[in-house]
């Protein structure tokens, strides 16, 4: 052999080599090492918590750990750009949400990613209902009653929220244009104080997740007309939907599901998407999310895609009506 077919064999297998480390991960070795799930949302928070959840039996399945990557800020657009902008190798996913994949794109003037090009869906987790309360002296017992109240005194009653462009905004804002009523949006720095001023008559109205009102429903602090998602939440069971209450069609609620960055090997995502479909199959992950008032989905990622580019047009249709905007 001379000296020059040595040289090219080993030029043939040193690139060959480089090839295969350069490639993306395949699923018959993944995954190798620790996958960091990013979280758009402070620790403790009802994203964060979820998400430790479904990682942990996730990590279990897989035998991996699951890193909780905390990176709040901007509405999620944060942690949503870094994830775009990671190695689609499946060791980066995001657990996203309304937010960050229908109603950002509209509600900021800018951000750096794109919700239906940049990331590849996995499996819907799971939905938050948010429930229509009512300060206990506005006198309507139903939604139809409300309604009627509203367009007796249009642009005189009130609805808080957590902030503009929040869900617990933009349900109002569906609310208003579903239900043909006037009425005015009073923003809050978070749900907790938007929740304790209809508590105390300063707000007649707001529409809240499930998780953080249902002790103060339990408790007769507040009166619940509805919960907004089409199937009502296992938390409150005795809940009409806003469909049956009579604003037929309506659905607002919160979701999360997980996604991978665009270019993420099908191997690799299928592996991710039986895990997590197994995770939420789990009796105890199951138990875990109900208290967080979560419904579970699970579903294919074809589905969730599905779900997705739905959502962007109708909330965008809301968010401009809104006249809401944010930097």
């Amino acid at each position: 052999m001379s000296y020059f077919t040595g040289f090219t064999r080993r030029a043939a297998v040193l690139a060959a080599a480089a090839v295969m480390f350069a490639a993306p991960a395949k699923a018959a070795g993944y995954p190798e090492r620790p996958v960091m799930l990013v979280v758009a949302f402070t620790p403790g928070g009802p994203s964060d918590v979820l998400s430790r959840i479904v990682g942990k039996k996730m990590e279990e399945l897989l035998g991996v750990p699951f890193i909780i990557e905390n990176r709040p800020g901007a509405g999620g657009n944060i942690a949503a750009d870094y994830v775009a902008k990671a190695q689609p190798d499946g060791y980066t996913i995001l657990m996203g949400n309304n937010s960050i994949l229908a109603t950002n794109e509209a509600l900021y003037k800018k951000i750096s990613y794109n919700p239906q090009k940049d990331f590849l869906p996995i499996t819907l987790v799971g939905t938050q209902a948010n429930i229509l309360v009512v300060n206990n002296d506005v006198k309507a017992k139903t939604v139809m009653e409300l309604i009627a109240l509203c367009k007796a005194a249009p642009g005189k009653l009130n609805f808080a929220s957590s902030g503009h462009g929040a869900a617990a905004h933009l349900s109002g804002e569906l609310f208003k244009t579903m239900a043909g009523v006037d009425i005015v949006h009073v923003p809050y720095k978070g749900a907790a104080p938007a929740l304790q001023d209809v508590i105390g008559g300063r707000e007649e109205m707001m529409f809240a997740t499930a998780a953080s009102v249902v002790g103060q429903i339990e408790g007769g602090q507040v009166r619940a007309l509805a919960v907004t998602t089409l199937k009502r939440t296992s938390v409150l069971p005795n809940i009409p939907t806003m469909d049956e209450a009579g604003v037929k069609g309506f659905d607002a609620s919160t979701w999360h599901g997980l996604v991978a960055p665009t270019g993420t090997p099908p191997d690799v995502t299928k592996k991710l998407h039986g895990a997590a479909i197994k995770a939420l199959e789990d009796p105890g992950v199951k138990a875990s999310l109900a208290k967080l008032g979560v419904d579970i989905v699970g579903g294919t990622p074809e589905e969730f895609g599905a779900y997705i580019k739905a959502e962007i047009p109708k909330w965008t249709a809301i968010v401009k009506a809104s006249g809401a905007t944010m930097d």
